[in-house]
Parts: structure tokens; C-alpha cells; sequence
């Protein structure tokens, strides 16, 4: 089969595209037919092998998986024994290690069905990156009804699910991106936006109930000035920072220094879980959110896609498909 590997570490000129024996699914897995894949944050973090402390688990010198990616939609293609609940055929999107390729192994309890009436290539938008906005809007900000709102990179990957999660909340979203993602963000629910390139949302003129930070990029300082009286601020994820612990530094010393400062501080790194993958598919299906693809990319041309998203050009998400 056709794949995206890496030999070492690096940026996109260490992918090529080669051919690779297909996985057989192991106990409790699955082999899929990836038809399409998302590309994330989390997958240009893969390739370089930053922060270095990730190199624990990625391997140290080398991937111990050459093949990249993680979201994918597609269709079952073997099953491994003590799996239930799906079946060769089925259609599904979930997280599996080395999506870009043309068939993945994938724990079974990280893959779903598919929500009906959308494309594989919409599937593929939501792994990941609408998990962690579910999580961080449901589970760390607690965000209810009435709440404002302040979402932090309101343009990208999981900022575009952000908004829509917070508003069906019943919140008040302001969204902070460039002017070039002003009519994406607007149209996804937000009340009012912030352009980061010629305002600053931490000047202290506003303050809001919560803070949803995901671009990584101000300090605890900065984001506590926009802060309302007994507010929250959750930390979702992070690309500032030195190459040991990179956004890890700022989110650590974040939550070593609320407890003295009064603060409620969230950081948490999402996890991919199947329950939490199917309320994702159950909102898509009611309408309450909706998979935002910014663009498609061949396989052939997944380096060009993974700098899409590095640059911080994706308007939504960036999706690989065939």
C-alpha cells in the first residue's frame, strides 16, 4: 500500500511517499481503508518530533510508527478478534497511528460510524480536533448559558469547533483570528471577533467569564488581564515555548502559580475515547456542529498539506483524501 512515512525527525522534507506492507489488525483492532485523513496540530508535532519530552513516547532518536497522521474516515476492512460492534463494510472515522496511508490499524474503542449525510472527507475534519473542543468547552471550561466567551485561535483546527460547541451552549463568543478567517468564524456562531493582527484582546478594556486559549501564544499575564472576576481559563494545547517542553512551559508554570494567585487555571491534553467520538457524530447529525474543510489535498501532495497547517493557513481544517 501507499503511505507517508518519515525516517527521522523533522519538517516536510523528511516525508516521502512509499510503498509499505499492509498491518493486520491485532486483538481489539481494526484495519481500515483510510479515505480520507485531517491533518492536525498534533500531527506536525509527530513529524517533528517537538517537544522533545513527546520523544518518550514517540521514540527517541527515530518514530518507533514511520507512517504519520492520526484522524481518518473510511471504511472496515478486517477485524481482529474480541472486537464487537462493527463490522467489514461499516463506515467510520476515529484516530488511528499512521493515517496517511491507504489502510490503518486503529484501536477499536478510538472508531465510530460514521454520522450519515456527510462526506468522508468532512468525517475526516472532526477526530481530534472536535474531540478537544468538546472536551475543553464541556469538560474544562464548563461553559453554560449566559457566560462570555473568549476563544483564542477561532480560525483554526479545534477553534472552528470551539465556537460552534460554545454557542450551542448558549454563550456569548468572541472569536480572535486574523481578518482573512473573519467570515468563517462569523458564520460558525460568533457574536463578535477580535482581529489579532490589529487589536489587542488583553489590553484590559474587556474582560470575559472564560478564556479558551488555543493559540498558545500569550502569557498568563496577558490572558488574566481579560479576565472577569472569578473566570476560567482553559489552556488547549499550545505551539509557543522552548523545544524541550514547547506550550508544556507556559501551561505548567500556569498551573503551578494559580493556587496562589486565585486563579482557576484548566490545562489538559485531549484524549480519544469512543464515547466522546460518537457525541461528536450525534452532533453533526442533529445539526449542532458542523465539519468545517478548508481544503483537500492528494496523498501524493500530503507535505504541501502538513505546511498548510503549520503556517497557520488552514481557515478549518486540512484534510488528505486519496
Amino acid at each position: 500500500m501507499k503511505a507517508i512515512v518519515q525516517d527521522a525527525y523533522g519538517q516536510v522534507d523528511v516525508l516521502r511517499l512509499t510503498e509499505v506492507p499492509v498491518p493486520t489488525p491485532r486483538s481489539g483492532e481494526v484495519l481500515v481503508e483510510v479515505v480520507s485523513a485531517g491533518v492536525d496540530a498534533g500531527t506536525v508535532h509527530l513529524m517533528t518530533g517537538k517537544p522533545y519530552l513527546a520523544r518518550a513516547v514517540l521514540g527517541p532518536r527515530r518514530p518507533r510508527n514511520p507512517i504519520l497522521g492520526l484522524a481518518f474516515a473510511g471504511r472496515v476492512e478486517a477485524v481482529g478478534s474480541d472486537v464487537s460492534g462493527l463490522a467489514v463494510g461499516d463506515e467510520v472515522f476515529g484516530v488511528a497511528k499512521g493515517s496517511f496511508a491507504q489502510f490503518a490499524r486503529a484501536r477499536a474503542d478510538r472508531v465510530v460510524p460514521k454520522p450519515p449525510g456527510i462526506t468522508f472527507e468532512q468525517a475526516a475534519a472532526l477526530p481530534v480536533s472536535a474531540v478537544t473542543a468538546l472536551q475543553a468547552v464541556r469538560d474544562k471550561g464548563k461553559i453554560t448559558a449566559g457566560q462570555s466567551v473568549l476563544i483564542t485561535g477561532a480560525g483554526g483546527g479545534v477553534g472552528c469547533y470551539a465556537v460552534q460547541l460554545a454557542k450551542a451552549a448558549g454563550a456569548s463568543v468572541t472569536g480572535v483570528c486574523s481578518a482573512r478567517k473573519e467570515d468563517l468564524v462569523r458564520g460558525l456562531g460568533a457574536d463578535d471577533i477580535i482581529d489579532y493582527q490589529s487589536d489587542d484582546f488583553a489590553d484590559g478594556a474587556r474582560q470575559w467569564d472564560v478564556i479558551l486559549d488555543i493559540a498558545g501564544n500569550r502569557s498568563l499575564r496577558e490572558l488574566r488581564r481579560a479576565l472577569a472576576d472569578d473566570g476560567t481559563i482553559v489552556f488547549v494545547g499550545g505551539e509557543a515555548g522552548g523545544p524541550f517542553l514547547g506550550g508544556m512551559e507556559r501551561n505548567l508554570g500556569a498551573g503551578l502559580t494559580a493556587p496562589f494567585t486565585g486563579l482557576r487555571v484548566r490545562t489538559f491534553v485531549s484524549v480519544d475515547r469512543a464515547e466522546d467520538l460518537a457525541r461528536v457524530a450525534d452532533l453533526v447529525t442533529s445539526g449542532t456542529l458542523r465539519p468545517v474543510v478548508d481544503r483537500v489535498f492528494p496523498l501524493t501532495d500530503a507535505a504541501h498539506a502538513v505546511r498548510y497547517v503549520q503556517e497557520g493557513r488552514s481557515c478549518g481544517k486540512t484534510v488528505i483524501s486519496g
